[in-house]
């Protein structure tokens, strides 16, 4: 192995770091002499290249990444939350926003609501008080009177949302919602572009992004995936971490939370630990509730006998027809597998 000077190395780092930061300050230092020492070049056009070690102890000298929201949501994450019309993304993602205001400061792009609907949201009904949110959480909405430049509406929205968090100093984003993103979101090439360059900004300049999205009209007999987010799958590949709100087929009024992608922290609110949740108005702060932890299965609307025979015999008659298992699930809002199932002899 090539000579490499210990103690010349040990003499550059700073006596104040802690002691595992010495540690893998002095291992990075070596390991970058190493890779010199052996003529792999640590940067060549497009790439950089660092030994997987060296890899290690840099990144132990910078601080691991911080919750934003429990486990779901990681600080340099561009994290999606997503969920079925009318079952309180909104509500969920402003109550995440209030939260991380207390301390941070915010910006929440609100393309669903205007202002006087999000101001009834957050009023009591019977005082008129209105809810008083965190000084650092910002609300964002289009300028009626902008006049779009000479680019597509997504590519300034873009240049616009990078615009405003660089000057407003802000790196967390919240984006209400996805649609307004990437009009043609469904389109894979169109979504690979769309994530391509929120990865870009989250790089540049260090953003923590929450970005919203639909699901299709999901069946309450049917677990939540990753096959429920609106658009293409390319959407899912790109984010840091994926959660989703669902509706309790056993009781209407309340809804659970299920993570579905981690990549900092711990898996914690898969299917067999959702969090249930009601969504109730305390005074003027509209807000979910936690009423306890459970298996999704609890929450999943049961097939009686009737409904599977009916189901059985549309799936073997579209079968018949040619229909692949595929669309015979869309049609029928079963997993392929099932429908795969149903149709064999």
């Amino acid at each position: 192995m090539e000579n490499v000077d210990e103690n010349n190395i040990k003499g550059k780092v700073s006596s104040t770091q802690q002691p595992f930061n010495v540690i893998a300050a002095i291992g990075a230092e070596l390991e970058c002499q190493r890779q010199k020492a052996k003529n792999v070049p640590e940067r060549t056009g497009m790439f950089t290249v660092r030994t997987a070690n060296r890899t290690i102890q840099e990144a132990a000298n910078r601080p691991d990444p911080v919750p934003l929201w429990k486990s779901l949501w990681y600080e340099g994450e561009v994290c999606c939350l997503f969920a079925d019309s009318n079952l309180g993304k909104s509500i969920y993602a402003v109550q995440i926003a209030s939260s991380i205001a207390k301390s941070r400061k915010v910006l929440y792009f609100d393309f669903e609501l205007s202002d006087k609907q999000f101001q009834l949201r957050y009023t009591d009904e019977t005082t008129g008080k209105c809810h008083e949110f965190p000084p650092d959480l910002y609300r964002v909405e289009i300028a009626r009177d902008y006049e779009y430049p000479d680019t597509s509406f997504e590519d300034a929205l873009i240049m616009e949302i990078e615009k405003l968090s660089v000057e407003a100093e802000c790196k967390i984003l919240i984006i209400d919602n996805l649609s307004y993103l990437c009009l043609t979101s469904e389109k894979g090439e169109d979504a690979g572009k769309l994530m391509s360059r929120l990865m870009e900004l989250k790089r540049k300049y260090g953003l923590s992004m929450l970005i919203l999205a639909h699901t299709p009209k999901r069946p309450l007999n049917m677990p939540i995936t990753q096959n429920d987010l609106a658009g293409s799958k390319k959407l899912y590949n790109f984010f840091d971490s994926v959660f989703a709100i669902g509706k309790s087929a056993k009781d209407g009024n309340l809804r659970y939370i299920k993570q579905l992608k981690v990549r900092y922290g711990s898996f914690e609110y898969g299917a067999d630990n959702v969090i249930v949740c009601s969504i109730e108005k305390n005074d003027d702060f509209l807000q979910f509730v936690i009423v306890g932890y459970t298996t999704e299965a609890v929450h999943l609307k049961e097939i009686t006998e009737e409904e599977r025979a009916r189901l059985k015999n549309e799936a073997k008659a579209l079968h018949s027809q040619g229909v692949s298992y595929r669309e015979i699930g869309k049609q029928l809002n079963i997993s392929k597998t099932t429908a795969e199932r149903y149709c064999k002899p």
